[in-house]
């Protein structure tokens, strides 16, 4: 007999993990930062401490994460979804076939499932369609080609890239470096940063030549220059208050309502789902906000608002990406990465300083 639980979220499939709900299996997967390995929620083995826990509702997600099946509850094999089923047969499909130029009937005819259905469902599970699946994992496996000491020419053709040219095309946008620069785990790869005080308190600012990389708030100038090398282990760090003077300006004036609408050049790493979803934000006018179903729906996956969520909770540019405009049904605040009150006072400000027309920067 399956548990009743009332809890809901995240909060709800801990509390099936820690119950060991074995019907519950083939629903979603759970992994462990600390070992790096993933689990059914039955898994029989020691629970770990709630911190180091992550969801995914598919394995195939889990693995793309960079986490590895638990070889005790094997939570690759069969759950009782059906239709869960079939969308893990199209990953490993896709999986096996990345050199191959793959439509949907193919996909299709291979799993027992119209072009159609299998575009729905996938979006559906994984929040992304079967061809965003492909591309993310072709560009996975050349980040893993790359890491081995193969060099960037053999690794565009292992990965299935018909030439040099489309990967340096979306390596700007997937690796937030060039492929040289990921071969080395980003050594020599400059970052300029500065630290100064807001209104919402500290705020650090990070950039590469492209654009922001990191813009958030903090309590701690050490904290944040940790978070900072955290995201950015092995680059250049370096202090720079005047090269970063202008963004800094720009930013400030957009907090003291000053400038309304921020227009940003912006470098950060992003698989394509959080891409799809960023770019949505920026489209949330000043003094509006939305809710993480809403916005689910605006990116065509309206069954995918925890997916969402969870994208909304990884920006790493506050403000340039709005994600304080994403607020839960009824209105509650929900979660933000810089701090709930920061989110509230972003949101009081907007909404008394909304204008019939907003000016661009």
């Amino acid at each position: 007999m399956s548990t009743r639980i009332k809890a809901h979220g995240t909060d709800r499939k801990w509390a099936l993990v820690l119950a060991r709900d074995r019907s519950r299996d083939g629903q979603f997967v759970y992994a462990v930062t600390s070992t790096g390995i993933y689990c059914r929620p039955s898994c029989p083995s020691r629970k770990p401490a709630r911190r180091f826990v992550r969801f995914f509702d598919l394995p195939a997600e889990a693995r793309g994460a960079g986490f590895r099946p638990c070889r005790r509850c094997k939570p690759d094999t069969q759950g009782p979804d059906p239709d869960i089923d079939r969308i893990r047969q199209a990953c490993e499909f896709i999986d096996g076939h990345l050199d191959d130029r793959l439509t949907l009937d193919a996909i299709g005819k291979e799993i027992g499932l119209s072009a159609f259905h299998l575009q729905r469902s996938f979006k559906r599970h994984m929040g992304i369609s079967p061809r965003q699946y492909r591309d993310a994992r072709r560009m996975e496996q050349f980040k893993q080609t790359l890491k081995r000491g193969s060099n960037v020419t053999e690794s565009i053709y292992e990965a299935g890239y018909g030439s040099s040219s489309r990967l340096y095309e979306r390596a700007g946008r997937e690796l937030g470096m060039t492929p040289a620069a990921y071969k080395n785990n980003g050594t020599g790869h400059r970052i300029d940063f500065t630290i100064v005080e807001s209104e919402l308190g500290l705020m650090l600012l990070a950039a590469t030549k492209r654009g922001i990389c990191m813009l958030g708030f903090g309590n701690n100038r050490a904290d944040l220059e940790k978070a900072l090398r955290d995201e950015f282990r092995a680059a250049d760090l370096v202090p720079n208050d005047k090269l970063l003077s202008t963004y800094v300006d720009t930013v400030l004036s957009h907090l003291d309502g000053r400038i309304l609408d921020l227009d940003l050049p912006l470098d950060v790493k992003a698989t394509a789902f959080q891409r799809k979803v960023w770019e949505e934000l920026r489209r949330i006018r000043y003094g509006e906000s939305i809710s993480y179903s809403e916005l689910a729906a605006r990116v065509d996956s309206p069954r995918s608002a925890r997916a969402v969520a969870r994208a909304c909770a990884t920006n790493p540019v506050a403000i340039a990406v709005p994600c304080h405009r994403v607020v839960r049904k009824g209105r509650e605040l929900g979660g933000y990465r810089w701090g709930v009150e920061r989110k509230q006072k972003l949101l009081d400000k907007e909404a008394n300083h909304r204008p019939a027309r907003s000016n661009r920067t």
